[in-house]
């Protein structure tokens, strides 16, 4: 768990370092695709005319504590801590557009008597090139990938009624790898949609995970496992009122060589209400479905009030 923290706090210092340099992508060829240049961290600005980019991120701290003492009600002594990183960088030139978006995100939590558990886990990339076909649509290739920083854990009762901690996950157990082409319908940066009927998936595992079982789709043996489906990915920000934002960001799957009757879906809602420069009021909701992980409804939220951070450009 240490190690996975360090890894998370060791990219960030690494976006902030890139961020906070006079990166230039200036000279980009007439109407070839663009080329990686440095990841977004700011607030949102204007079209830069000259480099093309429109630049937009966030990197946030939740923190909640309680304390009892002699409290007749009971109550246990408790602290957790999130951070959060939204990164957004969207490219524009002629015919092409290209749009990026990193969210991760790492949380702890320490009650008192207990071991620290994880509160949330989470790395993912999305990216949409398209080449204008008319009007708001364009043809389009897209990437999206999910991981986790940090090992994650399963409490198993034994036969003789003990209670123990089984390693089920970690960083790059499971990976997923989704992409292929499409057609993207874009609005604007703030809302769009892409429509991929011929999306590969490849999940990846460690052997240790199964070896003895099948996992996160992989069979028993096996480190991959290769799916071909339909994909459907949109993204909304919405302004609900003065300084209150709603992102909805929604990915529909559905798997053409088993189980088409199963969709795998993942929506995130994230609302930030900002107080101030420092301070907002966060509300994240993010419900999964897929029935290859646990076949249940998964849904984390977390509410709470944050320490935002911005770098200008």
């Amino acid at each position: 768990m240490k190690k996975a923290a360090l890894f998370y706090f060791i990219f960030c210092s690494l976006a902030f370092k890139v961020i906070a340099q006079d990166g230039s992508v200036d000279n980009w060829e007439n109407d070839l695709p663009p080329m990686i240049a440095n990841i977004a961290y700011a607030t949102a600005k204007p079209q830069d005319t000259l480099k093309h980019w429109n630049k937009e991120g966030k990197f946030s701290l939740l923190f909640n504590q309680s304390s009892f003492q002699n409290w007749t009600s009971g109550g246990e002594n408790n602290i957790s801590g999130t951070t959060s990183v939204n990164f957004k960088a969207d490219y524009a030139k002629k015919n092409w557009v290209w749009n990026n978006q990193i969210l991760a995100a790492y949380g702890l939590t320490k009650i008192n008597g207990q071991d620290v558990e994880k509160t949330d886990d989470r790395f993912e990339y999305n990216s949409v090139l398209g080449k204008k076909a008319g009007n708001d649509w364009f043809y389009s290739f897209f990437l999206n990938f999910r991981t986790q920083f940090d090992k994650g854990y399963e409490n198993v009762t034994d036969s003789i009624g003990q209670t123990r901690k089984v390693e089920r996950s970690r960083i790059f157990s499971p990976a997923y790898f989704t992409f292929g082409p499409g057609m993207l319908w874009k609005k604007s940066n703030n809302l769009y949609l892409n429509i991929s009927p011929a999306t590969s998936k490849i999940t990846v595992v460690k052997s240790i995970f199964t070896e003895t079982q099948s996992a996160f789709s992989v069979d028993q043996g096996k480190t991959t496992n290769y799916e071909l489906g339909f994909n459907g990915a949109a993204y909304a920000k919405l302004k609900i009122m003065d300084n209150i934002f709603a992102e909805n960001i929604l990915n529909v799957y559905v798997n053409y060589l088993e189980n088409t009757q199963n969709v795998d879906l993942s929506y995130q809602l994230n609302i930030t209400m900002q107080v101030n420069k420092v301070f907002s009021t966060n509300l994240n909701i993010h419900i999964v479905y897929d029935d290859d992980a646990i076949g249940r409804t998964q849904l984390k939220q977390v509410f709470g009030l944050s320490v935002n951070y911005d770098l200008p450009i």
